[in-house]
């Protein structure tokens, strides 16, 4: 019987290790799951590479990761808002690398690397620091550089509702990055509201089918 329902948060995100690259959902507060980055600290893995849109608001959720000490490296797009002074301390200190990835690339390099794509031609990037070292062609008359898939050890993502098989549907704009990085890493570990008998999700709901998905835990 097929059954991804985790006992509780703490054994939800027991698989986690050091070194470690791992995706967070979220855009800003929307979508953040909370409570398995409050369990990924209490589980102690450190020395990782986090996969977000931003860097964290205040002292909570992926910024007290960050205040903890527990990240080596951020790939994210959005990283200077103006509630991010955890982020912003670190990187100062020069105690945290950044990867600065547009948005619309950052979405589709984790698309990439779900889908199975070696990587695209965008014209995002092209002729800033950004594109240094990267391989550009021109394509039409237009200039493009060529970005790479992002993959993932562990995703942490958000939804509203699972079943025991691990199907998935989100609430609104929670939905964000989590489908794509469902798809990008390798153990998907997701946190829900709530988990309904088979059956019950609609299946044209359903955005992230259960094969996506490793671990599910309901916190409420």
């Amino acid at each position: 019987m097929i059954d991804k329902i985790c006992p509780d948060i703490a054994d939800a995100v027991a698989p986690l290790r050091d070194g470690a690259t791992v995706m967070i959902g979220g855009f800003g507060l929307a979508g953040m799951p909370a409570e398995l980055i409050d369990a990924l600290i209490a589980h102690g893995a450190r020395d990782l590479t986090i996969v977000n849109n931003n860097a964290g608001n205040g002292e909570t959720g992926l910024a007290a990761l960050l205040k903890a000490r527990r990240v080596r490296k951020i790939i994210c797009s959005f990283p200077r808002q103006t509630d991010s002074y955890v982020f912003d301390a670190l990187y100062r200190a020069g105690d945290i690398e950044l990867e600065l990835v547009p948005q619309g690339n950052l979405a589709e390099r984790i698309r990439a690397a779900g889908a199975g794509i070696g990587g695209f031609f965008t014209p995002t990037g092209y002729g800033t620091a950004l594109a240094e070292g990267k391989e550009t062609r021109e394509i039409d008359g237009r200039q493009y550089v060529f970005e790479t898939p992002l993959q993932a050890d562990f995703a942490l993502i958000k939804a509203h509702r699972a079943d025991r098989w691990g199907n998935l549907v989100y609430r609104k704009t929670a939905r964000n990055f989590g489908p794509i990085m469902a798809t990008a890493a390798t153990t998907t570990i997701v946190q829900v509201k709530e988990v309904v008998p088979l059956g019950e999700l609609d299946p044209e709901a359903i955005v992230t089918p259960g094969i996506f998905v490793d671990r599910v835990v309901a916190v409420g």
